[in-house]
């Protein structure tokens, strides 16, 4: 969802970490360029998805997992008005990673989404691809989580790398030290005044909005997507408040927004849209979900100016 959401909206990102997971538009197979019928296109998805975009054993996996054909499918959008032209993806930074220890995310997939960026028109020094290093399918930590090659829940592991800095340095550059999250900081929000209900947000969303960011001006805006059952409703606060996001932000003008989604019986592991559940253009900036989070980021935005 992050990747969607950088692509879609690249004139603004000014970058993205793709923790863990595939390309833009990974999961839109085949079928949907020749049938329009939703429930037929979102089965379709749903099986490139599971088996192409994430264990990889679709037997025609090249044409799945190619970056160049996913760009060129983005470049037709952005030709369209349907995402923002790809030239502002070469502005942006984009930070890769794949544990060695990830059992549920094949790091092919991963590599998919480096080579999609660099087709895209990313300059290669501004894109960080980090595998190999211990850990699971997860957020990683230094100071809280299961074992660092753990593959469950609440997918945060506990490893001697701090993610979370290591995110934020690259994409904005020098930060102060990291600082502790205050616990009053953290608000939560109707998500409802941002949605429609083809969104299928949860009731709640969450922001970390540093002191220092309610009194002044000029903060900059975060936006952590969580994973497939990792929302709050799935492990409580494991992802905003454990993965070290809001304690950088506390100390560096910072807001961290955390929306959330809702499961559904499209939708049963809490996943955020990759495959088209909320809407046959789930990947656009029109898509449902997508726009809600806009909204909130303008929000935000403004709160902060």
């Amino acid at each position: 969802m992050a990747g969607q959401f950088h692509t879609a909206h690249s004139k603004y990102v000014k970058g993205a970490a793709i923790v863990a997971a595939g390309p833009y538009a990974c999961a839109r197979s085949g079928v949907a360029d020749s049938v329009s019928v939703f429930a037929i296109v979102v089965a379709a998805n749903l099986v490139q998805a599971e088996t192409g975009c994430i264990k990889t054993t679709l037997s025609r996996i090249a044409d799945v997992l190619d970056g160049k054909r996913l760009a060129s499918f983005a470049a037709d959008l952005a030709s369209q008005g349907e995402i923002d032209p790809l030239e502002g993806l070469s502005r942006s930074k984009v930070y890769l990673y794949s544990g060695k220890d990830d059992t549920i995310v094949d790091p092919r997939v991963v590599a998919t989404a480096r080579d999609f960026y660099a087709a895209a028109g990313v300059p290669p020094e501004q894109i960080s691809f980090n595998s190999g290093k211990e850990g699971g399918h997860a957020f990683l930590s230094e100071t809280w989580g299961n074992a660092c090659s753990s593959n469950k829940s609440p997918y945060v592991d506990r490893c001697p790398y701090d993610q979370a800095g290591a995110i934020l340095s690259f994409i904005y550059g020098t930060l102060s030290p990291r600082g502790k999250a205050d616990a009053t900081s953290f608000t939560s929000f109707e998500q409802s005044h941002y949605a429609s209900d083809e969104a299928n947000l949860a009731t709640e969303g969450v922001a970390y909005i540093p002191r220092a960011c309610r009194q002044n001006s000029g903060c900059r805006v975060h936006v952590v997507f969580h994973g497939c059952s990792q929302s709050q409703n799935d492990v409580g606060d494991a992802v905003t408040h454990d993965t070290g996001f809001a304690d950088w932000a506390e100390t560096n003008n910072i807001i961290v927004l955390f929306p959330q989604a809702a499961p559904s019986t499209l939708n049963p592991l809490t996943c955020w849209d990759w495959w088209g559940y909320t809407g046959l253009t789930y990947y656009t900036r029109d898509a449902p979900q997508i726009k809600a989070v806009d909204a909130m980021i303008t929000a935000l935005a403004k709160s902060s100016q």
